[in-house]
């Protein structure tokens, strides 16, 4: 076995951690993107969505854009077809004239309400392989990760 393969293969535990909590993760992503593809639907629209509505159904794109991880000038390309298909709003902010905001349209909200339990029951069903104290520790590490 040369060098670099003996170090690709030999990692400490910390690091093996992160690489099985990044295959873990993204085997948990893919499963629930099969679910929206299953509807014609893309994961990171339904993604956009979500995040008006835990906002309360509005807010300003760049906060928008900070929640998702994209830049201010992405979120913009972002909302065009979610627009175009009306399931959201972009207006004027009545507070700022200057400013826009995105509005979850009834038409969005529908959507979620429709299709988003389904999309919890395929995530929570892998999850569910985990006891209950176990999700709770599980979560307690993660945070202690983000500090």
């Amino acid at each position: 076995m040369d060098d670099l393969q003996k170090y690709a293969l030999e990692q400490p535990p910390g690091v093996h951690a992160f690489f099985a909590l990044v295959e873990t993760t993204a085997d948990l992503i893919a499963a629930s993107e099969r679910y929206w593809q299953s509807y014609g639907l893309n994961g990171a629209r339904i993604r956009i969505l979500v995040e008006i509505a835990k906002a309360g159904g509005s807010l300003l794109p760049s906060a928008l854009a900070e929640r998702i991880g994209v830049t201010k000038a992405n979120i913009s390309v972002l909302l065009v077809p979610l627009a175009s298909e009306k399931l959201i709003q972009i207006d004027d902010d009545p507070d700022d004239g200057r400013k826009r905001r995105v509005t979850l349209a009834a038409a969005g909200e529908r959507l979620l309400r429709d299709k988003l339990p389904g999309n919890r029951e395929v995530i929570g069903s892998r999850m569910d392989r985990l006891s209950e104290d176990e999700t709770r520790q599980l979560l307690d590490l993660l945070a202690k990760l983000r500090e």
